[in-house]
């Protein structure tokens, strides 16, 4: 659906998108995230045809982006993290501009407004001024805007910026709605707990690279490993790292003063070994339990953050085994994630 190929930009000498390849297939709801400067939102204004790449292409729906930007333009969508109103309009006044925009006749125009408001729970405010608007309220008539010519792909930047809770519940609950409705959706955001539950697929970018893209289920096991397995000690803590080297089934994630985390293929009896040799060796185990990997957990562990959490990661192309499947490149289809080698190093790094 969309296609996103070797994509570059370039400000002189600064790199904000490097060589980033991502395919999303028809339905996704897929999650754009990283830190401030990452190249999240330049990479989005170069899809929706507000900036143009240094290099690379994109498609969407088999039409080429950049050779035909004003019939691209009629496929997108587009929600930014600042969207703009007009105070002395009413609402369906609103809708009515923007359905003109796009050379919809009246008629249709009123019939797809109404359903539009429906959707987005606004059908009582259609003769309200759209300035005395709650901000949520405002965010959903944007989304209903972005709908009203019907585009095949929807691209929000940072929805929820600035919502209160029952706000951010509401705008995530439209969003689910849309993608039951065989909607695709790009959507960035900082808040990881609420992507978590509305994606099915994510990309995280970092310093203008894509470092890790796929299924959600998929890039937490590839990063992960299949169980995580977090270890709190008072004392003994470099003979623990030790112990825990010593097995072929185990692989540090982090060590912290007071917690080491491991990943691991062992049974529950191995497990046991393992904790009882690090007591006997008097390392102070003040407890250990299993935890499964999370959104917030794998962010911090792809990028590099100010302690270099992932330093030394660098991204290249993401792309996708087969299409209706997100993945690394050169995947093996079946939504599986596989990492591509750039030089000695991995794009998806495991090892933080």
């Amino acid at each position: 659906m969309l296609h996103i190929d070797h994509l570059y930009k370039n400000y002189g000498k600064f790199q904000a998108v490097r060589d980033l390849t991502l395919h999303i297939p028809q339905g996704d709801l897929f999650g754009f995230v990283g830190p401030n400067g990452a190249g999240k939102t330049t990479t989005i204004r170069m899809v929706c045809g507000l900036m143009l790449p240094t290099a690379g292409s994109i498609s969407i729906n088999g039409v080429d982006a950049l050779t035909h930007r004003k019939e691209i333009k009629k496929q997108i969508g587009y929600v930014p993290d600042f969207f703009g109103v007009y105070d002395n309009l009413k609402v369906k006044e609103y809708m009515d501009f923007y359905g003109s925009m796009y050379r919809m006749h009246s008629g249709e125009i009123g019939r797809i407004a109404d359903d539009l408001l429906e959707l987005v729970n606004l059908s009582d405010k259609k003769e309200v001024f759209v300035d005395t608007l709650s901000r949520g309220m405002k965010q959903r008539l944007c989304v209903a805007r972005a709908l009203i010519h019907n585009p095949a792909l929807l691209v929000l930047d940072e929805p929820n910026s600035g919502l209160d809770p029952r706000a951010r519940v509401e705008m995530k609950e439209l969003l689910l709605n849309l993608r039951s409705m065989g909607k695709t959706i790009v959507i960035s955001s900082h808040i990881l707990s609420e992507l978590s539950e509305m994606c099915n697929s994510i990309g995280i970018m970092d310093h203008g690279n894509l470092v890790a893209a796929g299924r959600i289920e998929d890039v937490m096991e590839h990063v992960f490993g299949n169980d995580q397995l977090i270890i709190t000690l008072e004392e003994g803590r470099e003979i623990a790292l030790r112990i825990a080297s010593e097995y072929p089934k185990v692989k540090v994630r982090s060590a912290g003063e007071h917690e080491i985390r491991l990943s691991h293929t062992m049974t529950k009896r191995e497990i046991a070994e393992m904790i009882g040799a690090m007591i006997a060796h008097d390392v102070v185990v003040t407890g250990f339990h299993k935890q499964e990997g999370d959104l917030e957990t794998l962010f911090m562990c792809v990028t590099e953050g100010d302690g270099g959490i992932g330093s030394g990661i660098s991204g290249n192309g993401i792309d996708a085994g087969n299409e209706g499947e997100v993945g690394v490149e050169g995947g093996t289809g079946g939504g599986e994630s596989a990492v591509r080698k750039e030089g000695s190093r991995d794009v998806v790094k495991s090892d933080c």
